[in-house]
């Protein structure tokens, strides 16, 4: 297939495994060269009971060993390299797939809808390590399945009838197996995800479950979902292993049965002593891909489940397309009537905005809880997209900007600062490499320095999940330092003085007034009085409207002479 037609699938798994597909055309003809090699066995067996023994003849026995070893040392070899391209298709998989599943996750949680990212590299490396594990040599060594029925056809029609019933009882137990516990092990699959979801949920809000005694109740729905995932899988358990001693038994009675009915031959003067050896070894070597088969069914229903979430997850969130780079944005914003629905509803927390903002202005947000303030902020760096309007930066709509680009021309600080695994030197630097002027910098400029020379091991000291020892404050301090990290051309602050100490509100202050100085356009939302001394522009929201927009001595004029009327008209 050319890459041409490659990319048109949209499969990004199949697309992936068509990538390895000369890869995985050596692997079959290794394995075709190995199930040749295993008529081996049978020929020695043959040999040495109808040439060897009859005649005495020990330099033949020798030389039958020795071509039989060869021949065991060649199937050595081959499986070692076999196993060798299998390990490294599974790391290309991971390469080419990894991040676009890491992604598809990131953007499903983005757009508000849950979202577990273990289940999901879970789900990865199950489909990895089926295509590249033991049940994938089922599915090489099953076209050699007809062969063997054909050699032992040659030796005697009834022992090949004999090896056509048994490959068909034991394909007929496979089915059912598959039959009896698809539907069990799918509800299985579907509720584990769900009790890990639960589980995660509750363990990232593990402050608050302990502070109400709120985790033995949490705990008791928790255990209600497990037990069913429990009972699920021990009966799915139980009918395979049912099934599977089935099989097993008949493979067993069917190799020995094999002997008998070849004994009989050899008494009738059918066939020989070594062709009855001979076909008994063939035939289970020919029940073996079966038997493989019956063993991966579980597996494959677990794949099945697996490639059926990451290809609706891949295709509902996919790549993002490439755009063309564009310069480096000055800070000018631009709201065109802008209204946006969260993810997930089609009630607009914020409707019909407008307003404009040219570099190095510094706007206010003011309004009352859910005045759509927040929506407004996450509108502008992207969080959110608008569902009518255009928010510009620079005259350029936003979905024209590459995110990874655009990010790193802007400053971000939500009200719940998550910071992540890592040193603090690491968090302020947005992961980026570490340039330590910059860092220091930021921290500076955020008023955190010598608090950050104060822990354990100033920027190198590891942070734990979501900053872990450390205060709101001081975290929230550290978000502004990674905010405003590479002197970006937009900042937007959400609260930021809402964990701050008096010192932390006087850095703050100070911040932006440096932020200000070099050109920085600022977007805050506060409540707080004392930043509006700073403010070039003043917006106040109710209701996810736009009640006043202006500069901030025409706006506060406005306030005041509207108090002034409602005085009047009581």
């Amino acid at each position: 297939m050319n890459n041409a037609t490659n990319s048109k699938i949209k499969n990004e798994i199949i697309k992936c495994m068509l990538d390895y597909k000369n890869a995985f055309f050596s692997l079959a003809v290794f394995s075709g060269i190995i199930n040749l090699l295993m008529i081996i066995p049978s020929i020695y067996m043959m040999q040495v009971y109808d040439r060897v023994i009859s005649s005495g003849n020990e330099m033949t026995l020798i030389m039958l060993t020795v071509i039989m070893l060869s021949m065991y040392l060649l199937i050595g070899v081959l499986e070692w390299v076999r196993s060798s391209v299998l390990v490294k298709i599974s790391a290309g998989m991971d390469v080419k797939l990894g991040k676009k599943v890491f992604t598809a996750s990131f953007e499903k949680g983005l757009n508000g809808l849950s979202s577990n990212p273990s289940q999901v590299i879970a789900d990865l490396a199950t489909i990895r390590q089926f295509v590249t594990g033991n049940a994938l040599f089922a599915f090489f060594d099953a076209p050699w399945l007809p062969i063997y029925v054909f050699i032992a056809f040659l030796f005697h029609p009834v022992l090949g009838l004999f090896t056509i019933i048994g490959v068909f009882i034991l394909a007929c137990l496979a089915i059912w197996n598959e039959m009896s516990t698809r539907k069990i092990l799918k509800e299985t699959n579907q509720l584990s995800a769900l009790a890990g979801i639960y589980a995660n949920n509750v363990l990232m809000n593990s402050d608050v479950i302990e502070s109400m005694g709120m985790i033995e109740r949490l705990q008791d729905k928790w255990y209600e979902t497990q037990q069913k995932v429990i009972f699920l899988q021990a009966n799915a358990s139980n009918k395979n292993n049912y099934i599977g001693s089935i099989t097993r038994f008949v493979r067993l009675s069917w190799q020995s049965l094999s002997l008998g009915i070849g004994a009989l031959l050899v008494i009738e003067n059918e066939i020989s002593g070594g062709v009855m050896i001979a076909c008994s070894i063939l035939l289970g070597r020919a029940l073996q891909p079966v038997e493989q088969a019956i063993g991966a069914w579980k597996q494959l229903s677990n794949v099945r489940g697996s490639y059926n979430r990451l290809i609706e997850l891949l295709n509902e969130y996919p790549p993002r397309r490439k755009v063309m780079a564009l310069p480096i944005p000055s800070g000018n914003i631009e709201f065109e009537k802008v209204s946006i629905a969260p993810p997930q509803t089609k009630n607009y927390s914020l409707k019909n905005i407008s307003f404009a903002l040219n570099k190095g202005d510094v706007m206010g947000v003011i309004g009352q809880s859910g005045s759509g303030k927040s929506t407004l902020i996450k509108g502008l760096v992207g969080i959110w997209k608008a569902s009518q309007g255009a928010i510009r930066i620079d005259g350029a709509e936003l979905s024209q900007w590459s995110r990874n680009e655009i990010g790193s021309y802007v400053g971000y600080l939500p009200q719940d600062v998550e910071l992540f695994n890592g040193t603090v030197a690491e968090n302020i630097s947005r992961f980026n490499a570490i340039e330590s002027g910059k860092v220091i910098k930021a921290a500076k400029t955020a008023g955190i320095h010598e608090l950050i020379l104060k822990l354990p091991n100033g920027y190198d000291t590891m942070l734990g999940v979501g900053g872990a020892g450390l205060s709101g404050g001081q975290k929230q301090r550290i978000g502004l330092a990674r905010a405003i990290y590479g002197d970006p051309a937009i900042v937007a602050l959400d609260e930021p003085n809402a964990n701050l100490d008096e010192n932390g509100e006087a850095s703050l202050l100070s911040a932006i007034v440096e932020l200000k100085n070099k050109g920085t356009t600022i977007v805050i939302i506060t409540h707080k009085q004392n930043l509006l001394a700073n403010m070039d522009k003043i917006l106040i929201m109710s209701d996810g409207s736009m009640q006043l927009f202006g500069t901030r001595d025409n706006v506060i004029q406005a306030i005041i002479e509207s108090k002034k009327n409602n005085t009047k008209n009581k």
